[in-house]
């Protein structure tokens, strides 16, 4: 089932990056089908969380999509290579989004090897959020993206996890984001091979 508009308007980012864990994120490409489960997620809060890009109510044109209604597509660019994903959540200008990290692969595996350049599937095809966008061919051009169209989409598979299974800890590469950098806003599924290595 294909995950409605009300699912992502919900006020709480964190609860919201959490339930996230198991459902399953697609792309079609120029025809392309890429996608797989969700299994590591970052939540983002738009008021008073310094790591968030909209902190202190920041506008501008690249933080612009984050007040819109949550269910569209964030995506920025890092390093000068790297795309996020980034899907927003809440109400009109609340500005919360969470960071899709990884993902393991289901459908379109050999496409996602060819935009990798890889040649056989390892776990660092989709593990962590700058290479998964490049194997689900994810970049600017789907920032603003409405996540209930046919380009990009989440479904609900009925694949649910336990708050035991599901492992919290501090958001990655946000040193300075102070004190907040020590919330523990990050989840990933315990033991799937999937999820990114801190490095």
């Amino acid at each position: 089932m294909r995950l409605s508009k009300d699912f992502y308007t919900r006020p709480n980012v964190v609860e919201l990056a959490q339930e996230l864990i198991g459902k399953y994120l697609y792309t079609n490409i120029d025809g392309i089908l890429t996608g797989g489960m969700i299994v590591e997620t970052e939540a983002y809060a738009g008021e008073n969380d310094q790591a968030c890009h909209a902190h202190l109510s920041r506008r501008t044109k690249r933080t612009e999509i984050m007040y819109q209604e949550g269910g569209v597509a964030y995506v920025y660019l890092v390093y000068g290579i790297y795309y996020l994903f980034n899907i927003i959540t809440n109400e009109k200008d609340k500005a919360d989004a969470v960071l899709v990290r990884a993902i393991e692969p289901e459908i379109g595996i050999e496409e996602m090897l060819q935009r990798r350049n890889m040649a056989a599937v390892k776990p660092n095809l989709t593990a962590g959020p700058g290479v998964m966008s490049i194997a689900m061919g994810i970049n600017k051009k789907l920032y603003g993206t409405d996540l209930t169209g046919n380009t990009v989409w989440l479904e609900d598979k009925g694949i649910s996890f336990t708050s035991e299974e599901i492992a919290a800890g501090p958001r990655i590469g946000i040193d300075y984001a102070g004190e907040d950098a020590k919330l523990p806003w990050r989840f990933w599924l315990k033991g799937n091979k999937w999820v990114s290595k801190k490095r």
